[in-house]
């Protein structure tokens, strides 16, 4: 890994961690970023209505970490923009993003921001992510191709060049502050999936670039936040996926109609008659958000918005 000279070591870099219900989790992630190599690092937990004494917990652990609480589930894009705002209010150049059940490695910040400064046009940055259970296995490498006809988004376990990738996944991402001040924060209109992928192709859309950090090592727990209720993932990531192809497919209309007849047709074949109704109740959800473009795209940093 190429060093960074002082400039980059002394760009202020914000961590954001989001807690909901998983303070045990956030703790381990809070001791592996005392160990981080970047000197400018400042930490915010964000908890998001935990119902479980995390921030209590939290604070008797970790006593000089700054923790919001937003005294309810926002959702995890509306969670983590209460961090962002506040990030940028404070004169951070960088956001990172980092899931309340990771471990990144030392250097796994410094790398990030060493590929940021590659390129002025870098909007955002991800780490390679690997199983935490099993650590020599590549999870997810940085990110994913999006197909906006069908609604599958395909993450990659090899190494690909920066180009190849429509989105980034979001279990470790940095984001240049020029980027979310010029493109927008996080899209509130959904709750759970799809958030960073949608803010991706927002930044794709403006011309900037998305990058990976093959340096930045990061230990995941995947699916620690929704356990394994396949219904609530069902439910979820219908109403975020339909969102995002209404913001982003070429034909609108077309791409959801294929995508549901894809996502019924899957699990009626396999008799999966409740994960069925789960994906209607995501269908219900996504009817009940605001539709308007303005939702997405006009989400701008104001301060004491």
């Amino acid at each position: 890994m190429r060093e960074l000279g002082d400039y980059g070591r002394n760009l202020r870099v914000t961590c954001i961690v989001l807690n909901w219900n998983g303070w045990k989790d956030t703790v381990q992630c809070l001791a592996a970023l005392q160990r981080c190599t970047h000197s400018q690092l400042t930490t915010i937990v964000v908890d998001n209505g935990s119902t479980d004494d995390s921030a209590s917990r939290i604070r008797l652990k970790f006593p000089e970490i700054f923790l919001l609480e937003t005294g309810k589930n926002l959702g995890f894009a509306a969670g983590n923009n209460v961090g962002i705002r506040y990030a940028l209010d404070h004169g951070a150049d960088f956001i990172w993003l980092l899931n309340n059940d990771t471990e990144p490695a030392p250097e796994a910040l410094s790398a990030l921001v060493t590929k940021a400064l590659t390129d002025d046009k870098i909007g955002a940055v991800a780490s390679i992510c690997y199983y935490a259970d099993s650590p020599s296995t590549v999870q997810v490498w940085a990110g994913a191709r999006v197909n906006l006809w069908t609604g599958y988004a395909r993450n990659v376990t090899e190494p690909q060049i920066d180009e190849w990738f429509d989105a980034l996944y979001g279990a470790s991402l940095l984001i240049r502050r020029t980027a979310l001040e010029d493109v927008g924060l996080l899209d509130e209109g959904f709750f759970f999936y799809w958030e960073e992928t949608e803010f991706c192709l927002r930044l794709r859309k403006r011309s900037w670039r998305l990058a990976a950090a093959p340096d930045s090592s990061v230990l995941h727990k995947a699916g620690a936040s929704i356990g394994k209720d396949m219904s609530l993932r069902d439910r979820y990531s219908t109403a975020s996926a339909l969102r995002v192809l209404r913001l982003h497919s070429s034909a609108p209309a077309l791409a959801i109609t294929l995508f549901l007849a894809l996502r019924f047709g899957r699990r009626l074949i396999y008799r999966e008659f409740s994960r069925c109704v789960a994906v209607w109740a995501g269908v219900r959800d996504y009817c009940r958000t605001p539709q308007t473009a303005a939702q997405a795209n006009d989400i701008r940093y104001n301060r004491g918005f």
